[in-house]
């Protein structure tokens, strides 16, 4: 029976899956890479180290099964960047990655200038630093080798996964969804865009092709075999594709380092700048046109409660599995998940994380349930927002680390006022890029007949839904906890 290998090199780890054409769908191992951290607000990886992992993952993949994979599709961290040299594909610095924000004060110039209107006008992103442009733009300033190879023509620059399929297949591409990540494709032409790369001083030049994200970028030499790569995508278009969320209305949100929320909005980018929502491509099967999405993202999620256990708050993870009487918010204590500023719909840099409400009878128990009220919280301030622009159905489905816990799973469908659903797939970010694999090797060719998350495992209605008071309660700290950061030189 033919199988294709699925391969998420994520944020902290490679994971691989494979998945035949009857549906069965198995892990094949989990690869953790380090995370470098050089200095406050830096976060980088070793491009050697992520791509030894995506080779071993193939490898391991394709030895799993009876026979040579169909296919293998590769999913990225989306806008975590690298830069090489074409001739020996030797990176010339570490990976910087989507949660870095050294660019910052690079960003507020380029907002001072006004040059915001036309990233939101042309590539539908607001200038953050967590999107790609001006990280690439710091390795052309930073990097010494970078501007001479760039001058040689000797330079390739580019999101991780051209990083990967260049080293791997000879393919120097990116996929659409990854590159509407950059801040440097037009959303309408699905090209880069000559005012945006003038605007960030990023070479079109030096830029991989943009391709559909099902469709042929090359084969991969495995164990003596040439398995064909047919589909890259960014993990969360991935997570989203593998929710089954492929109708216009549905929606899901991925809870791990961070919490990120997608809903398909059809065959059109929907840009409303004023609502801090980002038009994004969800997909496109090659020679077809592109699906199109919402997307909102909140920075610390997961990465939340590694920092609360790390602090000692708590030992076991079945600690927070149940707290008794009302929740922390109903008691006026709150916790802004803003470790790494705020992302949508605020995207302020210059937040910081937040308790208040705090008093001489807070327990550690209270602080705990805080932060996972928190995360909750913020993501339904991004399903809102999207509600408000077009509408969202009556449930959501999640996956994600954080979400194996029930009480919050309970809190989020009251937070939301929607019923949260849970895929059987303990993967689904793989199981979406493994279905873009076999899209793109002709395994398969209705997006639409696809099922969602491999079946549904756990659902939750709201039982308590929460009164508009308490959402303005959170909003209110989220208004304390903004602007933190402010330069306070003068």
């Amino acid at each position: 029976m033919r199988f294709v290998v699925a391969v998420d090199q994520g944020t902290t780890a490679t994971k691989a899956y494979t998945l035949d054409e009857a549906g069965a769908f198995h892990p094949v191992c989990e690869l953790a890479h380090e995370q470098i951290l050089p200095r406050q607000g830096w976060v980088e990886h070793d491009p050697e180290a992520l791509l030894a992992n995506v080779r071993q993952a193939v490898e391991r993949g394709r030895a799993s099964g009876a026979g040579a994979p169909a296919a293998v599709g590769l999913d990225n961290q989306g806008e975590t960047v690298v830069a090489w040299d074409a001739r020996d594909g030797r990176p010339l610095c570490n990976a910087i990655v989507w949660q870095d924000t050294r660019t910052r004060e690079a960003i507020a110039r380029l907002k001072a200038a006004g040059a915001e209107a036309e990233t939101l006008a042309r590539a539908g992103l607001p200038l953050d630093a967590y999107f790609s442009a001006a990280k690439l733009r710091w390795i052309l300033d930073n990097v010494d080798a970078a501007k001479p190879l760039a001058r040689a023509g000797h330079l390739r620059l580019g999101t991780s996964d051209a990083f990967f399929l260049d080293r791997l297949t000879g393919t120097y591409a990116t996929d659409v969804t990854t590159a509407s990540r950059t801040s440097l494709m037009n959303l309408a032409t699905l090209s880069w865009d000559e005012t945006l790369c003038d605007l960030f001083g990023v070479p079109g030049e030096l830029l991989p092709e943009i391709r559909p994200t099902a469709g042929a970028f090359g084969e991969i030499a495995a164990d003596g075999a040439r398995l064909p790569l047919t589909a890259s995508a960014v993990d969360q278009q991935a997570a989203l594709f593998g929710h089954g969320c492929h109708a216009p209305g549905r929606a899901k949100i991925t809870f791990g380092t961070g919490a990120f929320a997608l809903a398909v909005t059809g065959a059109a980018p929907l840009s409303d700048p004023a609502s801090g929502l980002l038009p994004t491509v969800a997909w496109q099967c090659a020679g077809q046109p592109a699906v199109y999405a919402l997307d909102g993202g909140v920075y610390n999620a997961g990465s939340a409660i590694d920092w609360l256990r790390g602090q000692g708050l708590f030992g076991d993870f079945a600690e927070l599995e149940s707290f008794a009487g009302p929740s922390a918010l109903a008691r006026g204590i709150v916790f802004v998940p803003a470790l790494s500023g705020l992302g949508c719909p605020y995207w302020d840099r210059a937040a910081a994380g937040l308790w208040i409400g705090l008093g001489l009878d807070t327990q550690r128990s209270d602080l705990c349930r805080a932060v996972l009220e928190g995360i909750a919280l913020r993501s339904a301030q991004v399903v809102a927002a999207m509600d408000r622009l077009a509408p969202v159905g009556d449930a959501v489905s999640i996956d994600g680390g954080v979400t194996r816990n029930g009480h919050f799973r309970r809190f989020l469908a009251d937070a939301l006022d929607r019923t949260v659903t849970q895929p059987a797939t303990p993967n689904v970010t793989s199981l979406g890029t493994a279905w873009f694999a076999m899209l793109g090797a002709g395994l398969v060719e209705d997006p639409a007949a696809l099922p969602g998350g491999g079946g549904e495992a756990l659902r939750h209605a709201p039982q308590d839904p929460l009164p508009a008071a308490l959402h303005a309660r959170f909003a209110d700290a989220v208004a304390r906890a903004r602007g933190w950061w402010r330069d306070t030189s003068d």
